[in-house]
């Protein structure tokens, strides 16, 4: 546990309240050293579920924390920054998640120096098997970095990485989700039209999604290697392989991360 540390969130959405309960149940910190803002008790709630404290002030997140966690919406950011900005001082350690607000913008909206961090999170670190980065701007050094990674690898896995590849993680990792559920539903939905209940075969698709990552890390083999290791010839999975070489799956899978990318870019640039 690291002894005596207050962490603040501003902002108490999903993403939030998941970082919490990760550095909570990981014994990071204690439930009562996260305070939490947000304007309305609707998701306020689940934070003081947790055991956490509470309040509607942003600046008393600042006054009292100095790892202070950045979770509202990025059109909203700006505006909170700006908000809080006369009361961070040189002890403060800022951190946001919000997609598509870039360091330069961050360190332009709060007090010369301060200390100042980007993460990229996604949605699995509700279970604690997030994948995550992280870019520290130009105030932030090694001990900061070590600390945050140190306290998010509770929620999954943390890397640091140049800020360059953020929007590129937002595009694989982020929306990445989506598109594994998407594959997801379309395996169930395969297995269902040749006859097999709905609810056993969307247990199953995802449980074959989540042996087959189980096996890529702890195997640590390219995916083409574990392809290659399920394939016989005249089988089953070259003639599935087939039919979704077909379908173009490939090149749509890469071209969705593509997309998804440029996107994250463009709300960089706003």
């Amino acid at each position: 546990m690291s002894t005596g540390l207050r962490v603040g969130f501003v902002g108490a959405g999903r993403m939030a309240e998941a970082i919490a309960q990760g550095l909570i149940r990981a014994g990071k910190v204690e439930a009562k050293q996260v305070l939490a803002s947000a304007p309305t008790d609707r998701n306020l709630c689940h934070f003081r579920a947790l055991g956490c404290q509470t309040t509607h002030s942003n600046q008393e997140v600042l006054q009292s924390c100095s790892l202070v966690i950045f979770a509202t919406k990025p059109q909203v950011l700006p505006a909170v920054l700006k908000e809080v900005a006369p009361v961070v001082t040189a002890e403060h350690v800022l951190v946001s998640v919000a997609a598509g607000v870039s360091l330069s913008t961050l360190e332009e909206l709060l007090p010369l120096n301060t200390r100042v961090l980007r993460v990229s999170p996604n949605l699995p670190c509700i279970v604690q098997e997030g994948a995550m980065v992280m870019a520290r701007g130009h105030h932030a050094g090694s001990e900061e970095a070590k600390l945050l990674q140190n306290l998010l690898e509770a929620c999954g896995q943390c890397e640091e990485v140049p800020e360059a590849y953020v929007d590129i993680h937002t595009g694989l990792s982020g929306s990445g989700v989506a598109f594994v559920c998407t594959f997801s539903e379309a395996l169930a939905e395969g297995a269902i039209k040749m006859g097999m209940p709905s609810a056993l075969a969307h247990r199953i698709a995802a449980q074959t999604l989540l042996g087959t990552a189980k096996l890529l890390q702890q195997e640590g083999q390219h995916p083409a290697q574990l392809r290659t290791d399920v394939l016989t010839p005249a089988g089953t999975t070259i003639y599935g392989l087939h039919a979704l070489e077909q379908g173009g799956l490939r090149a749509a899978t890469m071209s969705a991360v593509e997309a998804a990318t440029c996107r994250a870019k463009e709300l960089s640039r706003k």
